[in-house]
């Protein structure tokens, strides 16, 4: 071999090398009912990042429940960003010193480039007539969701109905007397988003399932159109949709402005759509608005009108020894 072919040769695997290591790897850690939103995210994300940096991207995902995935990540899971479906899942990591103290102004909308609220998905035809939050008390109605200690998907379920009670002038006294009885008719408590799904439609238990809105399009395309009707309640909670760099990882790993660039994408146009398009609410106007079919009109109160913020209807609910737990334990 000649010097002219051998220097040649050392060229393309000189460049060859610096091409794979130039690509980043990043790992989203997530809610249960979130994979397939993400799995476009992620693909459009890495098309756009290689156009404005000319730099490949990987982002690998991980899902289960919100705040099982939030133990995992403050035991060691090398997450770069989390992506969770309650705030206080990313305050527990904060207060481990996993992401920034003050992760809430690092992104616009205190770090929620999305929402979503909870409605009822029921067997096609609505053979039970589901029409609103009354209808899941009554005698021989099961219901399911998700353990409100394992998921955001059940907080948000528990605290929609207590805050349905609310947003009709009742008493907290009347909430928890609601709640109590709702939670008679839950059958099983599934441990994520995914899981309920899984209940309802695969082991074809419950007559109701409350989930986030989003579930309905995963479920179209999942189990095939037709399955479910999705039922708007007359009143529902904003579940807004946090996110964080993992600093403990990102400082390890020097992926800090990749991390940033991954969740800004989640606020631009295009993520926006295709939030849109998985039946999580937008924060750009123009983009809700060109899908304001998809997202019905529905009365909608906030964590703070009724639990002062979540970190303390954490406390009150669902810590160890809270209403939850008195609640269940009465209701079983």
């Amino acid at each position: 071999m000649n010097n002219t072919l051998r220097a040649a040769l050392a060229a393309v695997a000189l460049s060859t090398s610096a091409i794979a290591g130039a690509q980043t790897t990043l790992l989203n850690v997530s809610y249960d009912v979130a994979r397939e939103f993400y799995k476009d995210i992620n693909v459009a994300f890495a098309a756009s990042y290689k156009k404005a940096t000319g730099k490949d991207i990987k982002v690998d995902q991980s899902h289960a429940g919100s705040s099982a995935q939030a133990r995992a990540v403050a035991d060691g899971l090398e997450a770069d960003v989390v992506t969770f479906n309650t705030t206080t899942d990313v305050d527990f990591l904060a207060d481990k010193g996993v992401v920034a103290k003050d992760w809430r102004q690092k992104f616009a909308n205190n770090a929620a480039p999305t929402t979503s609220t909870m409605l009822f998905l029921v067997r096609n035809g609505n053979p039970k007539g589901i029409k609103d939050w009354d209808d899941l008390i009554k005698p021989g109605v099961q219901v399911i969701v998700v353990n409100p200690k394992t998921g955001g998907n059940g907080r948000m379920a528990y605290l929609a109905a207590w805050g349905h009670v609310r947003s009709k002038g009742g008493s907290d006294a009347e909430a928890a007397e609601f709640v109590s009885k709702l939670y008679k008719n839950v059958p099983v408590l599934a441990r994520g988003g995914r899981d309920a799904t899984g209940v309802f439609l695969q082991r074809n238990i419950g007559d109701v399932l409350v989930t986030f809105e989003s579930e309905v399009v995963s479920v179209d395309k999942e189990f095939g159109a037709g399955k479910v009707d999705a039922i708007h309640p007359s009143a529902s909670i904003v579940a807004e949709n946090p996110v964080a760099i993992v600093e403990r990882t990102v400082n390890k790993k020097g992926s800090t402005a990749e991390a940033k660039a991954y969740l800004d994408f989640l606020y631009s146009p295009e993520g926006q759509e295709i939030a849109a398009k998985h039946n999580i609410r937008p924060r750009n106007e123009a983009v809700l608005k060109k899908y304001a079919t998809a997202f019905k009109p529905i009365k909608l109160f906030t964590v703070e009108q009724y639990f002062g913020s979540l970190a303390e209807a954490q406390k009150v609910h669902f810590n160890d020894g809270g209403q939850f737990d008195k609640i269940y334990t009465l209701g079983k």
